[in-house]
């Protein structure tokens, strides 16, 4: 039996992220261009900006015009994200939850368990790419919920405290190297999965105390 098994199998809850991790990725490479070429179309230099974000681009941008343009940096970071908000949500209304999603989130809270997503999508995305998820998850906390966006840690803090368990008793499952580095932060046992941005070796390098081809290889810990 791997080690992860009886872990996951003890855990109280497990927090996902969305993309990459419970449906495919988004075309981030082609939001981030987007967004930088809005950013330097209102004149923001690209150091300010460079190696953040997506999202984080554009408050790097409004914060910089700010004391030079009020109105441009207003501007900027309005239209930014209506840019972003557009593209998740076209993109989701093209996107399935993949196959075995469903049934490991069924599994996992027939056993108990408390789940949550926790994802820099914004709501409307999740939900036109997974209208159900509710009936499936006991909470979402997507960008439009939450004053501090991972990779902050009180992202996945404030999930954790709206499923009311302490992190020793909770595991992290996400595709990204940001979603391990936050769950090691807080003491969560993490599971990287291949189904999306990163390989083994960076997920591992980030944290992983495990590493699935994808999430739903966690329907072991059910048997």
């Amino acid at each position: 039996m791997p080690d992860w098994v009886p872990r996951v199998a003890q855990a109280r809850a497990l927090l996902f992220d969305f993309d990459g991790t419970l449906a495919p990725n988004l075309d981030l490479p082609d939001l981030r261009r987007r967004v930088v070429s809005l950013t330097l179309a209102h004149g923001v230099p690209e150091a300010v900006f460079s190696g953040r974000y997506i999202v984080e681009i554009l408050d790097a941008g409004a914060a910089w015009l700010a004391p030079r343009d009020s109105a441009r940096g207003s501007e900027l970071h309005a239209h930014g994200h209506r840019l972003i908000r557009d593209f998740e949500i076209e993109a989701a209304r093209r996107t399935e939850p993949f196959a075995d999603a469903r049934g490991l989130l069924a599994g996992l809270r027939d056993c108990g368990m408390a789940l949550a997503v926790v994802t820099r999508n914004c709501r409307a995305a999740v939900q036109a790419a997974f209208p159900d998820i509710a009936d499936y998850c006991d909470a979402v906390l997507a960008r439009d919920d939450v004053a501090h966006l991972k990779p902050d840690v009180r992202h996945v803090r404030q999930a954790l405290e709206v499923l009311g368990h302490a992190p020793h008793q909770a595991v992290m499952v996400g595709d990204g190297q940001l979603d391990m580095h936050m769950g090691r932060a807080l003491g969560l046992y993490c599971v990287g999965v291949l189904t999306g941005s990163s390989d083994a070796g960076s997920l591992r390098e980030a944290g992983a105390d495990a590493v699935l081809a994808r999430a739903g290889d966690l329907a072991a810990a059910l048997v």
